[in-house]
């Protein structure tokens, strides 16, 4: 019986980073560490922390702060490894969204006679593929790798656009939804946060996580005002809002009712979607957003656009969908949803948790990982 993959994982995004793509990070090697393959993290970290090489669960951690320095960490990070001679470990080198990741992994994966596989997130191909900054990395990274990932089906034909020889395969993320679930004291406080701040008439929109140019929060507010349904619906704005937002918010605080909440850990957000009627991913572009995954699975129907991996999540099944960008067509979801009666809402919510208790599980990502690391030996 051939032995299972060595992995050498290097990554900008692991906790104690945070943010949903420390958070998709730390999920996947858990789930391989869980089925037996040993996983050594490299995290090029961007936090002030000494170099360490420490145990976890099932491999390595290898603390590599990047500092005012990148070339430099970079560089001791190979000298790390020969130091803990583990330069002939390795079956695999996988690359996880960043740019120092995907600088980094292609040389190491020569220097360990290792096959490359290339894990894209979202902006690592919709930003990338267009960045001067960025874009030699990523096709340099591309053509080394053995396997291209993607969370998107949408980043197939971008990965082949840039290079066309690259083999490319779609793994969704995912969501346990054994852990994953509202409980009554988070509900009761959803209950208390509406009645305290929402109009009894007015549905809640939440808008939750790093909301960035790519998520079309103005977007959205313009097209909330286009649709004529302002009156139906409260705004819940959680996590970082650009200057902009918050102004355009200010100047019509009068007919577009809204609410703000700072950035929240992940276990503190179940109470935030308690108190969601909708949760709205306008997004321009995007990987496979674990806010999408979450709300579903915690049945708050979807507002969402069909940009990248919502494409893959998200249908008029289990929310209210349009195509990324169009103005007219975001207005139409807007205008069903205000019209949704409460019971067309609690079924959408029904079916989309089903959805991802049933298709997007920890289970079915860790085995297309493993698959990759088994094709590519």
């Amino acid at each position: 019986m051939e032995p299972l993959p060595r992995v050498l994982w290097v990554t900008e995004h692991y906790p104690p980073s945070q943010g949903g793509m420390a958070q998709s990070c730390d999920r996947i090697v858990r789930g391989l560490r869980a089925a037996g393959v040993e996983v050594d993290v490299a995290h090029l970290t961007r936090r002030d922390r000494p170099w360490a090489v420490t145990r976890e669960h099932g491999g390595r951690l290898l603390t590599a702060p990047l500092g005012d320095d990148p070339e430099h960490a970079l560089r001791r990070l190979w000298t790390t490894l020969t130091a803990e001679r583990l330069e002939s470990a390795y079956s695999h080198v996988i690359g996880f969204g960043g740019t120092y990741s995907m600088l980094a992994a292609p040389v190491l994966a020569r220097l360990l006679d290792a096959r490359l596989v290339t894990l894209l997130r979202g902006n690592d191909i919709d930003v990338g593929v267009f960045s001067l900054r960025r874009r030699g990395v990523l096709t340099d990274a591309l053509r080394a790798s053995a396997r291209v990932c993607v969370v998107a089906r949408s980043h197939i034909p971008l990965v082949s656009a840039l290079v066309p020889e690259a083999a490319s395969t779609f793994v969704a993320n995912s969501v346990d939804t054994t852990q994953w679930r509202i409980l009554p004291s988070e509900r009761a406080r959803g209950d208390a946060w509406r009645a305290e701040n929402v109009a009894p008439e007015r549905r809640t929109i939440g808008v939750i996580g790093q909301l960035k140019n790519k998520k079309g929060i103005g977007f959205l507010l313009d097209s909330l005002v286009a649709s004529g349904h302002t009156d139906a619906f409260h705004l819940l704005l959680v996590g970082e809002v650009e200057e902009s937002v918050t102004r355009w918010l200010a100047e019509r605080a009068d007919t577009v009712p809204h609410s703000f909440l700072p950035f929240l850990e992940r276990y503190d957000l179940p109470a935030v979607y308690a108190g969601c009627d909708l949760v709205a991913l306008p997004s321009f572009y995007d990987g496979m957003p674990n806010v999408a995954l979450e709300a579903a699975a915690l049945g708050v129907p979807l507002l969402a656009s069909d940009a990248g991996g919502l494409a893959d999540v998200a249908d008029d099944k289990i929310g209210f969908t349009f195509p990324a960008g169009d103005a007219d067509a975001c207005r139409a979801a807007l205008a069903r949803a205000a019209r949704a009666d409460p019971e067309r809402l609690a079924a959408l919510g029904a079916a989309g948790a089903e959805r991802i208790r049933h298709d997007f599980t920890p289970a079915a990502e860790t085995a297309g990982y493993l698959a990759v690391l088994d094709e590519t030996r």
